[in-house]
């Protein structure tokens, strides 16, 4: 089974992933459903959507009894917790990596993200996360803080595929390229096989637009409101740009020769938080090749049942972007304040929902009863594979 409009985004060079997993999804088999029937070839998880997936759920109970029984700390339960799911959700997506080349069927985990800020200690959990896992489709997810780039330099270079995500930032995504450059030469100093080595750069969308919106909104008048809803998209038409330009150079060739692969660019929060917007814009205004576009659900469903692809992608669209970005500037918006104020909400967002699941699953470690409620489903995921 598929669907034509989703059928047609892949034609035009867009992997579809779910931005969304829980053992929920996995036990029940919808996730498998959505790569049979709704063309998702990969998922990504952050700390939010496992707060959201474990907190409440029976289907974690026995598990979490079993690290009870083992007195392991809070810090360690969740990465036994996380880790379970995505290595499921790897193991069902491995038709799909090994059908494409490695390109799709992948799953990310994110780092700790209280750890953001603090270089070594970044790559030491993307190193467990790495070898917990064990699975040749997982990214580790490294947030694009400037402390950030020489642990993706340093994860890449050891062979670890890599999702770079919370970039806002025109700039620090050239930075993400040049410590993606970096990495990979200094994988293949160490003899390391380049062509088993990914990664994407995943740059947000509508967060850029909640924000500057609400500035347009405090400055008032008719210019102002011309502009809502346009900078999520130009900011990244323009990344895409840069994009082309990156991987079109003669060091990137060198790299490519030797068997590496492009960091692709993939659209993040695609999600429209204003209800007076197209629920698709997201998506079918960031058609391009070679992108991935992740989404929850909800967005998956309505470009589906009524996304309307546009006759020519995103590449006509830079000098109108461009114009996007110089108008904001002529209002007085101050873009690097923006995506500087936005790259620090996001991380302190996925902190608090990490600090949130940890307390939770404190308690729930330190039920008596912990496990007694616990379900009986199978748990030989591989049965489920797709």
């Amino acid at each position: 089974m598929g669907n034509d409009v989703l059928d047609r985004l892949a034609e035009a060079g867009v992997s579809v992933w779910l931005d969304d997993l829980s053992r929920r999804r996995l036990a029940d088999g919808s996730l498998a459903a959505l790569v049979r029937d709704r063309n998702v070839v990969g998922v990504t998880t952050n700390p939010t959507i496992f707060a959201k997936a474990i907190e409440g759920s029976d289907l974690y109970d026995r598990q979490i009894a079993d690290l009870a029984l083992r007195r392991v700390t809070v810090d360690e339960a969740l990465r036994a917790l996380t880790t379970y799911d995505v290595r499921w959700a790897c193991d069902l997506l491995h038709r799909v990596h090994a059908e494409s080349g490695g390109r799709d069927g992948r799953v990310s985990i994110e780092v700790d993200p209280r750890l953001a800020y603090d270089t070594d200690r970044t790559v030491a959990e993307a190193r467990a996360l790495w070898w917990a896992v064990d699975r040749p489709n997982l990214f580790v997810k490294i947030p694009a803080a400037a402390q950030g780039l020489e642990a993706i330099s340093a994860c890449l270079a050891e062979g670890i595929s890599v999702n770079v995500t919370l970039l806002f930032s025109l700039t620090r995504y050239d930075q993400v390229v040049e410590a993606f450059l970096t990495g990979l030469e200094r994988a293949r100093d160490a003899g390391h096989d380049l062509s088993r080595i990914a990664s994407v750069a995943s740059f947000f969308v509508s967060r850029v637009d909640t924000e500057i919106d609400r500035r347009l909104d405090r400055l008032g008048g008719d210019r102002a409101q011309a502009l809502r809803g346009w900078a999520g998209i130009a900011n990244a038409r323009i990344a895409y740009e840069h994009y082309e330009k990156a991987f079109s150079t003669e060091r990137w060739k060198g790299l490519m020769d030797d068997g590496a692969r492009p960091q692709r660019l993939l659209w993040a929060s695609t999600g429209v938080k204003d209800p007076r917007y197209e629920d698709t814009r997201y998506v079918t205004g960031l058609i391009a090749p070679d992108v991935v576009n992740t989404m929850p659900e909800a967005t998956l469903d309505a470009v589906a049942d009524h996304g309307a692809l546009p006759v020519s992608d995103l590449r006509f669209g830079y000098a109108e972007a461009h114009k996007v970005l110089r108008d904001l500037a002529g209002l007085g918006v101050d873009y690097d304040d923006v995506v500087q104020w936005l790259e620090d909400d996001g991380v302190e967002k996925f902190e608090a929902s990490w600090d949130r699941l940890g307390r939770g699953l404190e308690a729930r470690l330190a039920a008596p009863d912990a496990g007694a409620r616990a379900v009986d489903f199978e748990l030989d995921y591989h049965r489920s594979g797709v």
